[in-house]
């Protein structure tokens, strides 16, 4: 049953969330082996929350659409009480005695955490292989990466283990394995949605946000997610949004822009698709202009720059006294980190302000921009370099390469699926809006999945 489904009969009583939660605990007991989703399931506490749930709905509480609903929270974002690993051995029994702003958020929204998702260790990758805990296998074959870092949230949707996840997004660790899993994933605007209780990445680059099976579940919740947080001094005072306001409203006269460089060194299966979309986009009335965009090499190497150097002092201390902690790939890759210069990590953030409105010059001109999300279909667990054309590039660095520039502007982006490879895999596009324009990419993107029928 789809999430709407569900959320009715749990509002007219034809279901009960205890009943809801035994479903998700089947399905996790089933497939979890296989796929590797989960590094803890949270059973007793799942049913322990479903009972009060069940006890609230009897009395006519309704908290919110995701009232009774199992969700799935990526294991960087603290439970109290329930322990969170991070993906790495060194905190396999670390268990937090607060929760993070947005599961305080879940929690008086009435939904019940099913499970701590399987992540990258310390997120620090994109593609999904490396935990102490294992590689998150893909739910189309299980011989192929679930991209990361936010893999077991995107596992857990996709195969129905939980109904929505909770994931982070640092260079894409929401929209990677969205994309690669067949599933919707949101990048909120920097500042949207608190990063309390999250452990940092890139702390000028954390955006957390929701993985959802279709794009009017996650803008419901999105909404529960949003807002200021004291806690968190990125977060920003704004007016509370419904993000699915537009949704269902035509997109006839929208302006939709394609970058060129987000065309550039693309599978043929994926370029196929994406000019699938846009002729989708062109019969729902849409103007599709191309577009260049300003300083994107600048912002790419910022951005690089950004998140090496943060991520070397958020292991600075650690990795020094023990080495042995860390898995190899990740112990060599932020040790490589160290390279970047505090002149070169100031000199990004100088001119930080300077490229972000550069690229949003873009903005006078299209309402929302058009990318693919990955430049690739997924690969096969273990490989390292892909070939596109007459050129061999690093795995991790495609699954990035169309995803890191807004991770620095702080722009919102959006994925959808639409479609697969001739291998059955999952491909997805992308919509990037202004600074705080979730709602018309829900708008966008919920036309798009109506008018193929690729709801969830």
């Amino acid at each position: 049953m789809g999430f709407q489904t569900v959320s009715n009969q749990l509002e007219y009583k034809k279901i009960s969330p205890v009943e809801l939660v035994r479903q998700s605990l089947a399905n996790i007991e089933r497939d979890n082996p296989t796929y590797n989703a989960f590094i803890t399931v949270c059973e007793t506490e799942a049913m322990a929350a479903a009972k009060i749930a069940e006890e609230e709905m009897m009395k006519e509480v309704r908290r919110s659409p995701f009232h009774g609903i199992p969700i799935a929270v990526k294991d960087i974002i603290f439970t109290k009480g329930i322990r969170t690993t991070m993906g790495s051995e060194m905190y396999k029994n670390f268990t937090p005695d607060y929760d993070a702003t947005v599961i305080t958020k879940l929690k008086e929204a009435g939904a019940i955490i099913i499970g701590k998702a399987h992540t990258h260790e310390f997120a620090v990758g994109p593609i999904g292989d490396v935990s102490g805990f294992g590689p998150c296998r893909n739910p189309y074959n299980p011989e192929k990466i679930a991209g990361g870092s936010s893999s077991g949230s995107a596992v857990a949707v996709a195969t129905k283990m939980a109904f929505a996840a909770l994931g982070t997004d640092t260079g894409g660790s929401i929209r990677i394995p969205a994309s690669a899993c067949g599933i919707v994933g949101m990048k909120p605007t920097f500042g949207l949605v608190s990063k309390y209780g999250i452990h940092n990445l890139a702390y000028t680059l954390d955006h957390p946000g929701p993985m959802t099976r279709n794009v009017m579940e996650n803008a419901l919740l999105l909404t529960i997610l949003a807002g200021q947080d004291d806690k968190d001094l990125f977060t920003i005072q704004r007016p509370a949004e419904d993000y699915s306001r537009f949704i269902g409203s035509s997109i006839q006269g929208k302006t939709i822009g394609i970058p060129s460089y987000y065309y550039q060194n693309l599978e043929s299966e994926v370029a196929t698709k994406m000019e699938e979309v846009i002729h989708t986009y062109h019969m729902l009335g849409a103007n599709v202009v191309n577009v260049e965009l300003e300083k994107i090499d600048e912002i790419i190497r910022a951005q690089s720059m950004t998140i090496r150097a943060e991520i070397y002092a958020e292991h600075a201390e650690n990795i020094m006294n023990n080495r042995q902690g860390y898995h190899p790939n990740v112990y060599a890759g932020i040790l490589d980190c160290k390279g970047v210069s505090s002149s070169d990590y100031i000199r990004a953030q100088q001119q930080r302000h300077q490229l972000i409105e550069g690229f949003n010059h873009v903005f006078n001109k299209v309402d929302v921009l058009l990318t693919p999300t990955l430049p690739i279909v997924p690969t096969t667990i273990g490989q390292n370099v892909v070939q596109l054309g007459d050129q061999r590039e690093l795995v991790g660095d495609a699954l990035i390469r169309l995803n890191r520039p807004t991770n620095f502007t702080g722009n919102p982006g959006l994925s959808i699926p639409c479609g697969f490879s001739s291998s059955g895999l999952p491909i997805g596009f992308q919509l990037i809006g202004k600074h705080w324009d979730e709602a018309l990419l829900y708008q966008l993107g919920y036309a798009y999945e109506q008018s193929t029928n690729s709801t969830r």
